[in-house]
């Protein structure tokens, strides 16, 4: 595609490509291209293995990690039914969280060089290559530097015994979502919530961009009114089965 003079090459390294697009970025991006192959983001290779991460390597990081945070509030003397309820809190903030990233960080409006290939890197290259299942999920070292200021802020707002518990609960979700999101765009669910999820999800890609921006429910859409529309026109139905139709190839 040429825009302002620019012309992305598929062939070469992305991320530092895509910053020349400026306004003609966000546009761009909302093309998508559905193919297994996903693209090379850096020259370097060691900075491209670091974009690479297999769905597999998220629960058996952070599976662990979730056990030794509820051990710690067990040891500290916890009931388990206390325990549960504090987790499956975790887990709804989450689920919120999940919800505000994806609403207001992935899908912020870029602008200018920098502003673009950040985007790209943390989102814009999902939606420009759905189907890249090496950067589906979100890598190990990125979540664990991540991790750390969360964890201190949980510590400020509860006491330990609790705070190792809503980590638990709110790292659960993180991984509950990771896998959901993986299995959205490679399973193939035929009925029940997992064909609604992943309808739901493909509308967000392949329909309307601005809405939908829940991945293991949509729950916070609903509240905040980002559903997308349940009438579409030809062209927009069209495009969705054609997503579809891609996808069952794959």
């Amino acid at each position: 595609m040429v825009a302002q003079g620019f012309t992305v090459d598929l062939n070469k390294p992305l991320v530092f490509q895509v910053g020349h697009l400026g306004d003609a970025y966000e546009e761009w991006v909302h093309q998508p291209i559905v193919s297994k192959d996903g693209p090379r983001f850096f020259a370097n290779g060691f900075m491209e293995f670091l974009t690479l991460t297999p769905w597999w390597a998220i629960p058996s990081i952070w599976l662990p990690v979730v056990c030794w945070f509820a051990s710690t509030s067990v040891n500290m003397g916890i009931p388990i039914p206390v325990l549960a309820a504090t987790m499956l809190v975790g887990i709804c903030i989450w689920t919120l969280m999940e919800y505000s990233l994806h609403r207001f960080l992935f899908h912020i409006k870029p602008s200018g060089y920098w502003s673009n290939t950040f985007h790209y890197l943390i989102h814009g290259c999902h939606h420009k290559h759905p189907m890249d299942g090496m950067r589906l999920v979100f890598p190990p070292a990125a979540t664990a530097i991540l991790l750390v200021p969360i964890w201190n802020l949980v510590k400020l707002l509860a006491p330990l015994i609790y705070s190792s518990a809503l980590l638990a609960g709110g790292l659960l979700g993180y991984v509950m979502y990771d896998c959901t999101h993986y299995y959205l765009h490679h399973g193939k669910p035929l009925t029940g919530v997992s064909h609604h999820l992943k309808r739901f999800h493909m509308d967000h890609h392949f329909k309307i961009q601005d809405k939908g921006f829940g991945i293991t429910s949509t729950l916070w859409d609903r509240v905040f009114g980002t559903l997308p529309p349940t009438k579409t026109s030809n062209k927009t139905s069209f495009c969705f089965h054609l997503s579809q139709h891609s996808y069952a190839l794959i």
